[in-house]
């Protein structure tokens, strides 16, 4: 599942191709994504401008002339495909999570057409949805319900030694709770623990304000530079302009197991477990 990197990434390529642009026509395909598509989809968007296309955590949002919003959410294999009409009428495809040379002939379930450019929403899984919001009002009670990203100021060391007290769920989980904090994954999860040589295991009662202090440090440090490289491509991820992402080659943890810690005067050796039916990497030494 593409996480607030990828997400971020796909959201910086779209906004510099579709920022600005009228919505000329929408089709849908099949309404049974995750939540049907509401049937008023296609007249809410039309004939309606992209002021900008905006983020929250995992969600895209477009944000449209009437001060309304349109949600979309990738789900585990939703992908998002630009199509640019040439003078000669034909259409190449240049915007794709997965590695396709041409837009896959199947489960293409929405497009929004522009003028000379077309956004194409693929999903075989279709875990992914769209989602109207008629008002900034709705819009914000929609997003209260998540804690926040790590970029936020409200993610401080208040707040986390107020969440974890007495709490006997482990760290590793808490990252992966967008209740808590907003946009970390699975991978990201692993490797902000290790930056904090924090044993993913560990209860959050246990942690003290140091181990506060270093996943707030490192949750923006991971972040910040996976977005600078473009993402995670783990398996065939790329950006809305067919790049593949980079993060992946840095990865201090992730995927590693039985090679060696990566930090400095440490003999330990990654290690894999599952936590909560999630793979989880740590090194069985330094991480406590």
């Amino acid at each position: 599942m593409p996480e607030l990197p990828e997400v971020e990434v796909v959201r910086q390529s779209l906004d510099k191709k579709i920022k600005q642009k009228k919505v000329k026509k929408v089709i849908v395909r099949n309404r049974n994504l995750r939540f049907k598509i509401p049937y008023g989809f296609i007249n809410f968007l039309q004939n309606k401008k992209i002021i900008k296309v905006g983020r929250f955590s995992k969600y895209l949002i477009l944000h449209l002339s009437n001060n309304t919003f349109c949600l979309i959410h990738l789900g585990m294999s939703g992908t998002i495909h630009l199509i640019y009409e040439k003078k000669n009428n034909n259409f190449i495809t240049n915007a794709s999570f997965y590695s396709y040379l041409s837009l896959p002939k199947k489960h293409n379930h929405v497009e929004i057409i522009l003028e000379k450019i077309k956004v194409v929403y693929n999903d075989p899984r279709r875990f992914g949805f769209f989602q109207i919001i008629k008002n900034l009002e709705s819009l914000n009670k929609k997003l209260s319900l998540y804690g926040p990203e790590p970029f936020d100021t409200r993610f401080n060391l208040d707040y986390l030694l107020s969440f974890f007290k007495k709490k006997e769920k482990n760290i590793k989980n808490f990252l992966l709770d967008q209740g808590f904090v907003s946009g970390i994954g699975n991978i990201y999860a692993s490797e902000i623990l290790f930056l904090s040589k924090i044993n993913p295991n560990k209860k959050a009662y246990l942690l003290k304000k140091k181990d506060c202090q270093k996943i707030i440090i490192n949750s923006k440090k991971v972040l910040i530079d996976a977005i600078e490289r473009g993402g995670s491509s783990i398996i065939n991820f790329k950006n809305t302009f067919g790049v593949k992402g980079n993060f992946q080659k840095t990865f201090k943890v992730y995927d590693r197991e039985g090679l060696k810690c990566k930090h400095k005067s440490c003999s330990g050796i990654i290690q894999k477990k599952n936590i909560s039916n999630r793979s989880t990497f740590f090194c069985n030494i330094c991480q406590k």
